[in-house]
């Protein structure tokens, strides 16, 4: 896939450097250290297509939206600080203080969403990593719970055959099982101080994982199951009801627009509006047929 950069405004960088430092702009810096955080997104959807690569598309989607978001970012730094200079640029004298606040403010505004674009490396690690949040209307949910759960088994299998090598030969090198730069990894963690376990992987972490294990078992079988039973359907005094599997939602269809008091018991209940299958719906579970239960209760009431 062609990385795709987007323009860097080298002008306003160079002047803002000038606003807030005595020190020479070198040409081309902030472009070249966008690129450099671009890069890094890119290089992790590389690994994400050639370990998933049915998950390729998304993968590079998440990186091209953070090249984008970053690009914006670091250019309205550039404007934010052109807005006022430093005071050792400036001098004190009729500083304007008042300015200088409102940079501020600005300034912290974008720190969050630097922060927030730094959000889409961890969801392209998730598609690398098999942790990327799965929903139940995926049409690929089943295939995807699937996967997480074969590479949680195997990660589970490698642990404790780390484990085993470790207690026989009380070192890491030579272990069949971790590459060069895990083997290196796991030496360093092993000299942490939060490390309080004579072994690679402690006693908690092979807990946590064999429990994710469990849960997404049950998940994947319980979804199965629901996948394979057939929509169905049926009518109340209100709406008309429809447990869709294939979207996996509980979906409740007016007639018209129902009246205010309808719609905020509706809401209540977790029912949100869809526009684009034109009825209000949330994700097909016990809770959402529970939740059901109390609404048609309520709204009995009202009569």
């Amino acid at each position: 896939m062609e990385r795709k950069y987007y323009t860097i405004d080298e002008h306003a960088a160079r002047q803002a450097q000038s606003m807030w430092s005595f020190t020479d702009y070198v040409a081309g810096s902030k472009t070249a250290e966008y690129r450099r955080l671009v890069d890094q997104a890119y290089d992790l959807a590389d690994q994400a297509a050639e370990e998933k690569p049915d998950r390729a598309e998304k993968a590079y989607l998440l990186a091209d939206r953070y090249a984008r978001k970053l690009a914006d970012n670091f250019n309205a730094d550039s404007r934010i600080n052109l807005m006022c200079p430093s005071v050792l640029i400036a001098g004190p004298a009729n500083f304007p203080v008042k300015k200088k606040e409102r940079q501020n403010r600005a300034a912290e505004r974008n720190h969050e969403e630097y922060m927030e674009i730094q959000k889409y490396l961890e969801k392209i690690r998730r598609i690398l990593y098999g942790k990327e949040i799965i929903k139940s209307n995926d049409k690929e949910a089943i295939q995807k719970l699937q996967e997480k759960l074969n590479l949680l088994q195997r990660e589970q299998e490698q642990m404790k055959a780390v484990n085993r090598y470790y207690r026989k030969y009380k070192r890491l090198d030579g272990c069949p099982d971790l590459s060069l730069e895990e083997i290196e990894r796991l030496k360093q963690e092993m000299k942490s101080n939060y490390h309080y376990q004579d072994k690679p992987y402690l006693s908690f972490e092979l807990s946590n994982n064999n429990r994710n294990i469990h849960t997404v078992k049950a998940r994947l079988e319980k979804l199965k199951a629901e996948k394979a039973e057939e929509t169905r359907d049926y009518d109340t005094s209100y709406f008309k009801v429809v447990e869709n599997t294939e979207m996996m939602r509980l979906q409740l269809f007016f007639d018209g627009k129902p009246e205010a008091e309808i719609r905020e018991a509706v809401k209540h209940h977790g029912f949100k509006w869809s526009p684009k299958n034109n009825c209000w719906q949330r994700q097909l579970t016990d809770n959402a047929r529970y939740s059901l239960k109390c609404l048609l209760e309520q709204l009995a009431q009202l009569k």
